[in-house]
């Protein structure tokens, strides 16, 4: 996903479908390889970060003197931040391909979309790289960060580059010497580079990314769109029971029963702390599992059996020792 041919790859191939009424079954292989990739459910939050997106491309089409307005991404681990993000780059991608098809004669389509990781303790130098080797701009190790930058600054521009995703924004931190660098070369690119910057973090809020004179100047221009954990209740509806019940309705196996899921949305609920990350593992794990020992369907057994990120356990054994004998709980294991 960190190089150009990967995104084109992710953003051209089929995305994965649930099965259609009256059509032949799938066989082993092909469900096992379903389930592996699965289908994304839109949430609330894919829906926002696209409006937002889609809007803040338009106002900046014509932006030329400052640095455009840009997105930040939130919330907790495991609560669907890298999927919204990707989701909203492949629409873009697909979306812009439509639209400005590549040049006759040209071999390669125009790059609508970039995405970039932060490094772990990311130099500037190496955020740089990171964005260069994104579209396979040639450089070596005694190039300058700033002969780095210009090379990725031009060949964006010239790539047609309108939408840079960049994820683990929550390594970055602008209080350290390394971390100011690398915050001004983000505010240099965005600058320098004519696409929308959307970025993506674990609770950057209560990091030091928005710390200090940068810190202030990335919050001046970002916008923040939460991507929470599910409630299992908001006012009259069960957001966390409409997903489940989405995730279900996606499911290839031979004698799961419907409902079975949303029946269990309580003991999800504590299992995944609402977590869209959490539970789509569990539930792909389950139905994996199914199809592999031949019993084609997900119950409570199969769930239990299933062993999820230590995230999700962890507040697991803390809910079934707070709540001893509520409905839906374990006892612990001693």
């Amino acid at each position: 996903m960190t190089t150009w041919q990967g995104r084109q790859d992710f953003a051209t191939a089929p995305p994965p479908v649930p099965p259609e009424p009256g059509t032949p079954p799938r066989g082993r292989e092909e469900r096992l390889a379903y389930h592996s990739t699965f289908v994304t459910v839109r949430t609330p939050a894919i829906d926002t970060l696209a409006a937002n997106v889609r809007t803040l491309m338009i106002l900046g089409r014509h932006q030329r003197t400052t640095a455009r307005p840009s997105l930040i991404v939130t919330g907790p681990a495991a609560a669907g931040k890298t999927t919204a993000l990707l989701h909203v780059g492949r629409a873009c991608h697909l979306a812009r391909a439509r639209r400005v098809p590549a040049p006759p004669g040209q071999a390669h389509p125009r790059v609508p979309v970039a995405y970039v990781l932060v490094p772990p303790g990311a130099t500037a130098k190496a955020l740089a790289a990171e964005f260069a080797r994104y579209l396979g701009v040639p450089f070596t190790a005694r190039m300058t960060q700033a002969q780095i930058t210009e090379a990725v600054c031009h060949t964006y521009n010239r790539a047609g580059v309108h939408l840079v995703l960049i994820d683990e924004i929550h390594r970055l931190n602008p209080r350290t010497t390394t971390g100011a660098e690398t915050a001004d070369l983000l505010k240099d690119l965005t600058e320098r580079i004519g696409a929308t910057f959307v970025y993506a973090g674990i609770d950057v809020t209560t990091t030091p990314l928005f710390g200090g004179v940068r810190g202030a100047q990335l919050a001046g221009r970002a916008s923040l769109i939460e991507c929470g954990a599910f409630p299992a209740r908001l006012g009259k509806r069960e957001p966390f029971t409409e997903l489940i019940t989405g995730l279900e309705a996606a499911l290839d196996l031979d004698a799961h029963r419907a409902g079975t899921l949303p029946r269990l949305a309580s003991y999800l609920h504590q299992r995944t702390a609402g977590r869209i990350g959490s539970l789509a593992r569990l539930v792909r794990q389950a139905a994996t599992g199914a199809i592999v020992d031949g019993t084609e369907r997900i119950t409570r057994t199969s769930l239990d059996a299933v062993r999820l990120d230590h995230l999700a356990e962890t507040h697991h054994l803390a809910e079934t020792h707070h709540r001893p004998g509520t409905p839906g709980s374990r006892a612990p294991k001693r």
